[in-house]
């Protein structure tokens, strides 16, 4: 009798998921998503140079150039106007002058002076997380060179180390807000759908009629409203508390539906019998079985809470100088005069636009890994 061959087994066949927990499980089939990966890493580098932006940024944020007001940007070079090649990288001088046709300032090149950028040198000083003070940055040039990578603005402050400054608070601003949506959303949610009767209705009516009101005119009468003598720091927060006021419905309707459907399975029925704590039973029972679903939800509503805070500071009603943010920076571009004079003033709004789509590419690729056992 001939016996059976058995099946032949690769010895890369990766992982044994029958045994793979439900986060190893989301963790593989995230990785199967590259877009989300390549957005997960511009989210790493912009937060990145949110947190070390007092080394990264070669100038200081508030730091005055009155030679070089509204200068375009320079260029980092490591080839000569002869031709030659430099090892390390280099700015050339810029002159300005005045044109004869329109009266407007200009700047030219001037390929006669030059600048070399160091690494790791000394500048301006600063307070690192207001912490202690120093005074190395992760690049820089003498002092007195036009290293203005992005240009300057009306000031002649340097626009990429604002751009730098400003993503510290557009950026936390987002998940701080988030943070409150999330505990905000679920618990109400989590109570309505646990409890349901009386508590359910009022929680869904109070929902219905945060959800009808206009949200950008509500966000400016409660933005208005704040105290003009507050710190910038109350500001901070005042915006936030704004923003995640109208954020949490949505969430609070998901975690409601999930708790309508789990509130009479067999291991909640018997945490029940077993005289468990209803707020026990939510956070420890019912809410881990889905959370999965609730961080996807929490990364999605990332982005409408840093274009909330764009759009409040643009608008004049957020924050303002001296707090750099990238709303306050795009205030600069709202006439139309300045942008045609000075195009590069628009770039934190590029910032803008690609902080919000690697969140969006991030939270999609999380949504279908939320479900890992989909093809």
């Amino acid at each position: 009798m001939t016996q059976a061959t058995p099946p032949r087994v690769e010895p890369d066949a990766g992982p044994d998921l029958a045994f793979a927990s439900q986060w190893r499980l989301m963790w593989l089939r995230f990785r199967r998503h590259r877009l989300a990966m390549v957005a997960g890493v511009v989210l790493l580098v912009l937060y990145f140079g949110a947190v070390f932006c007092e080394i990264i940024a070669p100038l200081g944020a508030g730091q005055r150039h009155r030679s070089y007001v509204l200068c375009p940007p320079q260029e980092v070079r490591l080839v000569d106007a002869a031709g030659d090649f430099h090892f390390r990288p280099f700015l050339y001088g810029v002159k300005q002058r005045g044109n004869p046709s329109d009266w407007l300032r200009e700047y030219v090149v001037d390929t006669s002076v030059v600048y070399p950028i160091h690494f790791f040198t000394r500048g301006p000083e600063y307070e690192m997380w207001g912490l202690f003070a120093t005074n190395w940055h992760l690049f820089g040039a003498d002092e007195g060179a036009p290293l203005f990578l992005f240009g300057t603005d009306e000031l002649g402050r340097d626009l990429f180390t604002r751009i730098l400054y400003g993503s510290r608070i557009s950026l936390t601003i987002g998940l701080v807000g988030v943070a409150l949506t999330f505990f905000i959303g679920i618990l109400l949610g989590g109570v309505a759908g646990y409890f349901g009767g009386w508590i359910d209705i009022i929680v869904q009516r109070g929902i219905e009629i945060i959800m009808a009101i206009p949200q950008l005119p509500l966000w400016m009468a409660l933005s208005a409203a704040l105290p003009a003598h507050w710190p910038p720091l109350h500001v901070y927060f005042g915006i936030t508390i704004i923003l995640s006021f109208m954020g949490w419905t949505g969430l609070a309707r998901v975690v409601r539906g999930k708790f309508l459907t789990m509130r009479d399975e067999d291991f909640v029925v018997a945490a029940r019998l077993a005289g468990t704590h209803e707020l026990k039973i939510i956070f420890t029972h019912l809410l881990p079985s889905f959370l999965s679903h609730v961080i996807t939800s929490a990364t999605l509503a990332v982005p409408g809470m840093i274009l909330g805070e764009t759009a409040l500071s643009f608008l004049g009603i957020g924050l303002q100088d001296p707090v750099v943010s990238w709303g306050v920076l795009l205030q600069k571009a709202q006439n139309f005069q300045a942008v045609v004079m000075a195009p590069w003033l628009l770039l934190p709004g590029l910032f803008v636009v690609f902080a919000v789509l690697a969140f969006n590419i991030v939270g999609d690729g999380m949504r279908d890994a939320a479900d890992p056992y989909a093809n």
